[in-house]
């Protein structure tokens, strides 16, 4: 039986609530909410349903059942026959291969994103975005003549530019980087965090970057919920086995 601790904590019109339930192509029962404001982190072994999650609450993948809502608004509810496609929830995206273009400069890149702005302000606010994530003076440069963390931070711009007045989704943004790098990285999302109040849904596989980042962990393996709670109640007291072996925690002494 699935986990759904912490369901309760945020009402439904004030953040992101997330109900998935499937049975193929491989189960799925997950279930948190994410206020305001509020960072989660989604945590557990590779394959454990992360990445499906964000892509569900993004709209590019379709459950079999549940219920996806951010403030009040109805984005995917499959009793009531709701699916609200991808581009009409005002969604940030960040993933783990940043997917910038890279025929654009890193000015270029953010600007794409910013095709429901007037022509004549595309680039000022392309700029003011980057300097947002401290970026100002490369604005000419392509990806390649980037570094890795320059690239994550332009994703997180131009995710930016398209306005997640909703929700700021983040796919291992840090993955592909060095540990100065993430570190650097992680200081910019906390000074972003204080700049975007919105709700931020974070997925990672370093337990210290999650309890550094996180207002709460959600622990999930083979696509189920098992624990939500903050970091330092969840990585000192597991509900379960499962959640230690999910976690990859040292085993307790006898």
């Amino acid at each position: 039986m699935h986990c759904q601790i912490g369901l309760a904590a945020v009402p439904d019109n004030s953040g992101l609530v997330v109900r998935l339930r499937q049975t193929a192509p491989f189960p799925l029962a997950i279930d948190f909410v994410c206020g305001m404001g509020e960072l989660v982190a989604l945590v557990g072994p590779s394959g454990s349903g992360k990445s499906t999650t964000l892509r569900a609450i993004a709209g590019l993948h379709f459950p079999q059942q549940g219920h996806v809502s951010c403030r009040g608004g109805v984005w995917f509810d499959s009793a009531a026959g709701i699916d609200v496609p991808p581009h009409r929830r005002h969604v940030g995206l960040v993933f783990q291969s940043y997917a910038l273009f890279p025929h654009m400069t890193a000015l270029g890149n953010v600007t794409a994103a910013l095709l429901h702005w007037p022509a004549s302000e595309r680039v000022e606010r392309a700029r003011a975005l980057l300097r947002l994530v401290h970026l100002d003076g490369i604005e000419e440069r392509r990806p390649s003549a980037l570094s890795g963390g320059q690239q994550q931070l332009v994703a997180v711009a131009r995710a930016l530019a398209r306005e997640p007045d909703d929700v700021l989704l983040l796919d291992e943004p840090f993955s592909a980087v060095d540990r100065r790098t993430r570190r650097e990285l992680v200081n910019e999302l906390h000074e972003l965090r204080s700049a975007v109040s919105v709700p931020i849904v974070l997925v990672t596989h370093d337990l210290d970057e999650a309890a550094d980042l996180a207002d709460r962990l959600c622990v999930i393996d083979r696509g189920e919920t098992l624990q939500i709670g903050q970091p330092a109640d969840v990585l000192a007291a597991p509900a379960s086995q499962r959640v230690r072996d999910a976690l990859d925690l040292p085993e307790e002494d006898a």
